[in-house]
């Protein structure tokens, strides 16, 4: 008997391929969210992980039911201690009591603070302290305030140092910056600058960063937040840290 070919319903559209396309859309976007939180990993997050997995492989729920792995779970600014060792504690905590001293011996509270975090000893310093409004350099008469900053940075154990710029969401648009992470980094790499005239810190130390409107400490819905979130910050990382692949202070000579 003789094979007849199958007829195709020309009004019928084969739509086979939508299944694997489906299932390679499906795993990609796991991929991204995957990705995407890698930076900010808990052990909880890593279960809330395994759990979407099982269930997406062996056709639970879906990636998109697990609102517990979205970017609101991220480690705020003034995290606690939990990441400190105690020696870190205490030895972060010596430096922070002496930059206190300075802060209070020049009545600097309402514009410079201290805050012993998850990551280390951050220091805060309010834009009006060091910058007009829209500038990347330090003001002439504010650079004595840095390189006294830049004194009490001088440790007997070294430490990676991270010096970050911030803004508020304003946009600004000049002709020198394009956007706000632009001002946020050059004010940090013009901090650092005037900071490492200092000869006795080791710039392999030093690390400059711009987050532009991007970490806010305060609500920018109020002129009071908008000032608190331009600033610029010094974290000085618990000892043996390291920061982008740079050496360890351990090995530092």
């Amino acid at each position: 008997m003789s094979k007849r070919k199958k007829r195709q319903d020309p009004d019928h559209i084969d739509e086979s391929w939508l299944l694997p396309y489906a299932d390679l859309l499906t795993l990609l976007l796991a991929l991204f969210i995957v990705l995407f939180s890698m930076s900010s990993v808990d052990a909880k997050k890593f279960q809330l992980f395994s759990q979407a997995f099982n269930n997406i492989f062996t056709g639970g729920v879906g990636v998109m039911d697990y609102s517990e792995l979205t970017p609101s779970e991220t480690t705020s600014p003034d995290q606690p201690l939990t990441g400190l060792g105690e020696r870190d504690k205490k030895e972060l905590a010596q430096i922070q009591q002496k930059i206190n001293t300075y802060i209070t011996e020049n009545n600097l509270q309402n514009k410079v603070e201290t805050v012993l975090n998850g990551e280390g000893l951050l220091l805060r310093i309010r834009e009006n302290v060091l910058f007009d409004s829209g500038v990347s350099e330090i003001r002439e008469e504010d650079k004595k305030a840095a390189r006294d900053i830049s004194r009490l940075l001088e440790m007997d154990l070294p430490r990676m140092i991270i010096i970050s710029g911030h803004t508020d969401n304003i946009p600004i648009k000049t002709a020198e910056f394009e956007s706000n992470w632009e001002l946020s980094a050059m004010r940090a790499v013009n901090f650092m600058k005037v900071v490492l005239e200092n000869e006795k810190l080791d710039p392999r130390l030093f690390s400059a960063k711009g987050y532009g409107e991007y970490q806010p400490i305060a609500s920018n819905e109020t002129k009071a937040g908008q000032a608190k979130n331009r600033r610029v910050e010094i974290l000085i990382l618990p000892q043996g840290e390291k920061e982008n692949g740079v050496q360890t202070p351990d090995s530092v000579k």
